[in-house]
């Protein structure tokens, strides 16, 4: 996670004096617009990077309609793709069988395409990961969360940059 590095180091001080309930808060509102963002790369057919995926190979009896069809259409759905938080961390993943499959096609290793058929090799197609622009969003989520939660504990008397003299 060496791409999160800048966030540790300007935005730690600041997480760190939110209660355990508005970090949670934090991790479910980053969790949720991380997962918008993977849904929107799946539906681009575009790994994180910005790359379009490969493309799928044909075949000798090709089914028109399975082709014509977006990959991985069902697994930007929140039935298979979950966005969890709570006071430590802000997790996206894929739940249920599906994770076999995610991992076969994002690391692009070999599979069975059904149980009595030949091993294949999969073109690697990244499923999830980090652009740059799901980094500014982040950090625009954590920056307005931290704002909202401080003007709620800033009071003239207590802080005394508000005081009016």
């Amino acid at each position: 996670m060496s791409e999160l590095n800048p966030f540790d180091t300007r935005l730690a001080g600041l997480i760190a004096k939110l209660s355990p309930q508005s970090r949670k808060s934090l991790a479910v509102a980053v969790s949720k617009r991380l997962r918008a963002g993977q849904q929107q790369h799946i539906k681009r057919q575009q790994a994180p990077d910005g790359t379009p995926y490969a493309p799928r190979k044909t075949r000798l009896r090709s089914t028109k309609r399975l082709r014509d069809r977006a990959m991985f259409s069902k697994l930007r759905t929140a039935r298979y793709l979950k966005a969890q938080g709570n006071s430590d961390a802000a997790v996206v993943e894929f739940v249920g069988q599906v994770q076999r499959m995610v991992n076969v096609h994002h690391y692009g290793l070999r599979d069975r395409p059904t149980p009595h058929s030949e091993a294949v090799k999969y073109e690697a197609r990244p499923l999830l990961g980090f652009s740059k622009h799901d980094l500014t969003i982040i950090e625009a989520t954590i920056l307005k969360h931290i704002s909202k939660y401080a003007a709620v504990y800033r009071h003239p008397a207590r802080d005394p940059h508000l005081r009016s003299e």
